[in-house]
């Protein structure tokens, strides 16, 4: 029903007459701009200004759009226009001046997404990436108030949102939900940080638009936008870093052809074992050595590929995506599954850059399309995906495990060092229109829905193969007050189940059985079908002064409980534990009160984001003191939890060229009932805080836009923790970055040049995968990325 009206309202919305809107761009001095690019945002249509600065967009219908204007060395503009046959729109650019936001990407689409959204939000483009580039995507983002990251290794990390992660924190990419394993602490994302153009954070319950996943927070990644028409272009980024001897390279080309576009890239990374400021690494009870520094065997391998290409016309726009990312990485020798003192040391420490056993391949192929159709005074927007997540986990067969044989049989099919494999497919789509109603009311309606099948194999069972599926229909509100107000309303409906499969030990185990005793295929996993629903709301309210900026919102979410917690039964051998799920979960629930205040003048900005947030039902892996050959026993259960924390962030501009800024976050979580009842939560991230000087010059000698920054991290001790976790000290990290654009002959090359780490301190990250068994964090770290882009007309 929802798409034959939809389909009416285009069909009716097609009939209506073109718009046009044009105008004159000029500088201060009422000089033309020649060659300024004019965008119009949500049909992603732009043109360039000629001799005399004039522009001209025709094929528009009637209605209210957002128009980006922008020019090289001038502040971007963004404007909210009213088009209605042909209007006549003139712009006045002033010249580039210092902005205040040092988190958020320099331009006006952030100030008003920011004034648009209830929730609290962060935006930054990819200079900000290159500028803080990590060994991953979310350890670039780790900087961010709010943001933290469960790091593995140096290649491989995954995104924490105020202390929520895994299934509870949704990745999107160019509209579509990345789906993998994120249930796996070791299990990094699959994503090409050089192919993402600008990321959106969402930190807090946004449900209503992505779906259940999103009860934490949204890492939201936007591909490159549609290229000016009649242009091609590229980059070429080199990359060096010295703590893991990483050499990579990834070059970036596009072109526009009229109405036609496309765009390529190909990304190679090699790193090296990284390494720490420490000799040796107590793993529980055995101290283990390390040659030169280095963690062992943490080297890795990635080489990813992307096509995309596209139509865009005046009331018509479609796009697909092709990706691949494969990755082969080591885990470090002493801390999977093997016993630490008998890792063979020579075998391993022979080369820095050789993966052995055990490590871990990951290829990830994604397919997606997305398509808009302009509607009159609405928008119809479609996104379709496929993701096919294959990984396998490779280890040497050590027998004794449980009732596993001492020697392994050759009768067995499996391969003996492949110790896990997950082969998952998902199949995505996401229908949303958008009604424009008038300049004060504004209407989004839509339908997500995903399948996913995961098959497993290998000699290791940790949780079942499963199918599921989730579907989820809203519809929010946007609705202006005044030019200074605005009020959102939404409301979701999801459904879904799970459905799991039996699984029996390929080895027959010895079972007693009153005096007797018999050797049985004893079962892990029975079949299991589990339905869920349940309704999500949210209501939020913006004021947004010319010096204040005041946002509140107040929702509820759900999430529905994964596979491995209905099913788990088995080693999880990084931790020696031996994890069992709860086929009785029901889903999460949460209540949540976000707000944000924020005051800025000309040289001043000051801003606060609190947050309240309530689960009725927590679901979480609760270690106990019962144990299975040498293994302790953790059951995922369930309890009330309370939340409340938030980030602040201060910026003042002392000089011209210099500016300092203050950047903090606190969680604190606690559970409410059940066995742990007055305990934290896992995985919780510490209060930090970054005190920055952040020095930029125009022109310095013959370096354009040059930077220099220097950050000093103090991070709080994390004495609340849930058993078996370690408690970890406070620490002070100094890190640096700086760099600009250097011009040969006319050719710009951008330069960033960072110091992670500058004083070689050794100390722990709480939300580490390795902080369990003492793996302090990477020591000192000289990073340089190189850019060099290039473009041209056709």
């Amino acid at each position: 029903m929802l798409l034959c009206c939809m389909s009416v309202l285009c069909r009716l919305s097609f009939g209506q007459s073109n718009c046009s809107l044009s105008g004159t761009v000029v500088d201060e001095n009422n000089n033309a701009l020649i060659g300024a690019v004019v965008q119009v945002q949500s049909y992603n249509k732009g043109v360039i200004t000629n001799d005399k600065g004039q522009y001209t967009i025709t094929g528009l219908n009637k209605g209210v759009y957002v128009v980006n204007y922008s020019f090289i060395g001038f502040s971007s503009i963004s404007d909210t226009i009213g088009v209605n046959g042909e209007t006549v729109y003139d712009v006045q650019l002033q010249s580039s001046t210092q902005n205040l936001q040092e988190v958020v990407v320099q331009d006006n689409y952030a100030e008003d997404l920011k004034k648009e959204e209830t929730l609290n939000i962060e935006v930054v483009d990819d200079k900000y990436l290159k500028q803080n580039l990590g060994g991953s995507l979310m350890q670039s983002l780790g900087r961010l108030p709010g943001v933290s990251t469960i790091e593995i290794g140096s290649g491989q990390s995954k995104p924490v949102i105020r202390g929520l992660s895994f299934n509870r924190v949704v990745v999107v990419e160019n509209g579509i939900k990345h789906e993998a394993q994120q249930w796996g602490t070791d299990h990094g994302l699959e994503i090409d940080q050089y192919a993402v153009d600008d990321v959106e954070i969402i930190k807090g319950p946004a449900s209503l638009m992505y779906g259940s996943d999103a009860i934490g927070g949204v890492v939201k990644l936007n591909d490159r936008k549609v290229p000016i028409k009649n242009t091609f272009g590229g980059t070429v980024d080199l990359t060096g870093k010295t703590n893991n001897d990483l050499l990579g390279t990834s070059i970036n080309l596009y072109g526009r052809k009229n109405a036609f576009f496309a765009e390529f890239r190909a990304t190679i990374l090699d790193y090296g074992d990284y390494k720490v400021p420490t000799d040796s690494i107590d793993i529980y009870s055995y101290r283990a050595g390390l040659y030169k520094h280095h963690l062992r065997n943490t080297a890795g391998k990635e080489q990813d590929l992307h096509f995309s290409f596209g139509i865009i016309q005046p009331k018509y726009q479609s796009r697909f995506y092709i990706s691949n990312v494969h990755s082969k990485s080591g885990f470090f020798a002493n801390a999977h599954g093997l016993e630490p003192r008998s890792v063979d040391t020579v075998l391993h420490d022979k080369s820095s850059r050789d993966i052995n056993d055990p490590y871990q391949t990951v290829n990830h192929l994604k397919i997606t399309n997305s398509t808009r159709i302009a509607c009159g005074d609405g928008e119809l927007e479609l996104k379709l995906g496929y993701q096919h997540n294959y990984r396998q986990e490779y280890n040497e067969y050590v027998g004794g495990h449980g009732h596993m044989p001492a020697i392994y049989p050759d009768s067995i099919d499996i391969p003996s060092n492949l110790e896990r494999q997950f082969d998952k497919q998902i199949y995505s789509g996401n229908l949303k229109y958008s009604h424009q109603f008038n300049s004060r009311t504004k209407l989004f309606g839509g339908i997500n829905s995903e399948y996913q099948e995961n098959e497993i194999y290998g000699y290791d069972f940790i949780f079942p193969a499963f199918k599921q599926l989730h579907t989820g229909a809203f519809a929010i509100g946007k609705y202006r007050i005044s030019e200074k107000q605005n009020l959102q309303l939404g409301i979701r409906y999801d459904i879904g189940f799970v459905r799991t499969y039996e699984y029996y030990d390929w080895f027959p185990s010895l079972v007693a059985n009153g005096n007797d005793t018999t050797y049985v295929y004893e079962q892990r996993a029975e079949n299991l079908n589990r339905h869920f629903s349940n309704v999500s709301w949210s209501i939020g309210y913006n004021y947004n002064g010319d010096m204040w900026l005041c946002k509140i919102n107040i929702g509820k979410s759900f999430r529905m409980p994964t596979a491995k917690e209905l099913g788990s039964n088995g080693i999880n051998y990084h931790y020696y534990r031996v994890e069992i799920g709860d086929k009785n979960l029901s889903p999460e629930e949460s209540y949540q009160v976000d707000a944000g205040i924020e005051y800025k003048t000309e040289n001043l900005a000051l801003g606060t984001s609190p947050f309240i947030n309530y689960f009725t039902n927590y679901i979480f892996l609760n270690p106990t003191s019962r144990h299975a050959d040498a293994s302790q026993k953790c059951y995922y259960t369930e309890s009330e939890v309370f939340r409340f924390g938030g980030e602040i962030h201060a910026h003042y501009q002392l000089l011209r060229s210099l500016r300092l800024g203050i950047l903090g976050e606190y969680v604190y979580s606690e559970q409410k009932s059940g066995e742990k009842k007055g305990y934290t939560l896992p995985f919780s991230p510490p209060a930090s805080i970054i005190l920055n000087a952040t020095y930029r010059k125009q022109q310095f000698g013959i370096m354009q836009n040059a930077y220099c920054s220097i950050d000093y991290r103090l991070t709080a001790k994390q004495n609340k923790i849930v058993p078996t976790e370690v408690k970890t000290d406070g620490y002070q990290v100094v890190n640096m970055n700086m760099g600009g654009d250097v011009r040969v002959n006319k050719q710009k090359i951008n330069i960033s040049f960072q110091i992670n780490n500058l004083l070689n301190t050794k100390y722990y990250n709480h939300t580490s995968f390795y902080r369990l068994i003492n793996v302090p964090e990477a020591g000192r770290n000289f990073i340089l990325n190189v850019t060099i882009p290039f473009e041209g007309q056709f």
